[in-house]
């Protein structure tokens, strides 16, 4: 069987004493987590975010805009300001809310960011969301295998990468706990390892598209 039941709690994560964030979530709550440079934010990081609120049943959807995408080069990554700027204007809805988390919790890399959240939001269930293109590439991430066996994951289709990132590394080696789709909204509830593959409408924008073509046009 691929849950059993729900999602254990998380041991404290530790953090700064007295840290403020700017999110306010209660016991209970379905919550995403969807992280990403968001450099620059697009229709595409929309539909992800839309996607994955619908077929999962989520309360919010948290978008954490990171300081620095520890696998791409500073020199292109836009100021944290801008990016945040931008990912309000594509996160539409009440659902939806763009944190600088990483930021005041002084992390870089999304398992810490989920183990302090975990620890700060007892009860909460929360779920990672991701594209496709970042299943891909899911295991070259820090820690990718205790991000797996911390929450639920979802993964919503992209164009061109979609089947590719379907045979994985990261997607054969859990190939065990990948629910199927028409399960989606057991899957916040459910014990980690647990992820399950949405597909919709693809929205063919990224990026690295755009960030190509603004450089063509000099802004």
């Amino acid at each position: 069987m691929w849950f059993a039941g729900p999602a254990r709690r998380a041991p404290p994560a530790g953090r700064p004493a007295g840290l403020r964030l700017d999110l306010v979530l209660t016991p209970g709550m379905r919550v995403g987590l969807f992280g990403g440079s968001f450099n620059p934010t697009h229709e595409g990081h929309a539909h992800v975010a839309e996607t994955a609120r619908r077929r999962l049943g989520l309360d919010r959807v948290i978008w954490l805009v990171s300081p620095q995408n520890p696998l791409k080069p500073a020199h292109e990554t836009a100021p944290l300001s801008e990016r945040m700027a931008g990912a309000r204007r594509y996160a539409r809805g009440r659902a939806m809310v763009v944190s600088d988390a990483e930021t005041r919790l002084g992390v870089q890399y999304s398992l810490d960011t989920i183990r302090h959240l975990k620890a700060r939001f007892p009860g909460v269930k929360f779920v990672w969301i991701m594209g496709a293109d970042s299943l891909a590439t899911f295991h070259r991430w820090r820690g990718w295998t205790q991000i797996m066996a911390e929450v639920p994951v979802a993964v919503v289709s992209r164009p061109w990468i979609s089947l590719r990132s379907r045979f994985s590394p990261a997607a054969r080696r859990f190939a065990h706990a990948r629910a199927p789709a028409r399960a989606a909204r057991i899957v916040p509830g459910a014990d980690p390892p647990v992820w399950v593959f949405l597909t919709g409408p693809l929205n063919f924008q990224s990026s690295t598209e755009l960030r190509k073509r603004m450089a063509r046009r000099g802004d």
